[in-house]
């Protein structure tokens, strides 16, 4: 069974996930990949005011192509999650309430996840397409000379995604792993 999420992602909801739910996200989403955190994490160091709200926010680790033609966006799956690994960290500190994307995350990310109360939500690679129809609105919000990988706003109508790591370090990819051995 799904669990529908409405964004902004609240402390209290992203407590009662755990790892293995399957989601659709509906809301407000933003994408940001390494360039743009890079840029953010130089923008807090400045003392500067982020672009974007990071509280209750999920980030989207995506830089989606170019739309064709009456379409809101191009294809829109999701980037390796390790490359935002030394920038999340501050983030989630600030409050970020989920990342989206794929892969494993390092140790000082699901540190920081169970210390402010963070979820890692995964989405399938390969589905890009299929991804980008749950997208209803985007805009880009700041850093346009990074093309792909400005950062967005999205609007997204039941986004399908599984949690991976819950804001108790619950990890899906251990759990699957020790799952499929006992089951040998």
């Amino acid at each position: 069974m799904d669990i529908r999420l409405e964004t902004p992602l609240s402390l209290e909801t992203a407590k009662s996930l755990k790892a293995g739910d399957s989601v659709l996200l509906s809301g407000t989403i933003y994408t940001a990949r390494d360039a743009a955190h890079k840029r953010l994490i130089e923008a807090l160091d400045r003392g500067e005011e982020l672009p974007i709200p990071i509280q209750d926010s999920i980030i989207y680790y995506v830089g989606p192509t170019p739309e064709r033609p009456g379409e809101i966006i191009g294809s829109a799956g999701p980037t390796t999650s390790y490359r935002m690994d030394a920038y999340a960290p501050r983030l989630i500190e600030l409050g970020l309430r989920g990342m989206l994307g794929k892969g494993k995350r390092s140790p000082e990310v699901i540190n920081a996840m169970k210390s402010h109360g963070a979820v890692y939500f995964g989405a399938i690679g390969g589905a890009a397409a299929l991804l980008s129809k749950c997208i209803t609105a985007c805009e880009i919000v700041c850093y346009e000379d990074l093309g792909a990988e400005a950062i967005r706003k999205l609007t997204v109508t039941d986004l399908p995604a599984t949690v991976i790591i819950d804001t108790e370090g619950n990890n899906l990819f251990e759990i699957g792993v020790q799952a499929y051995l006992d089951s040998l």
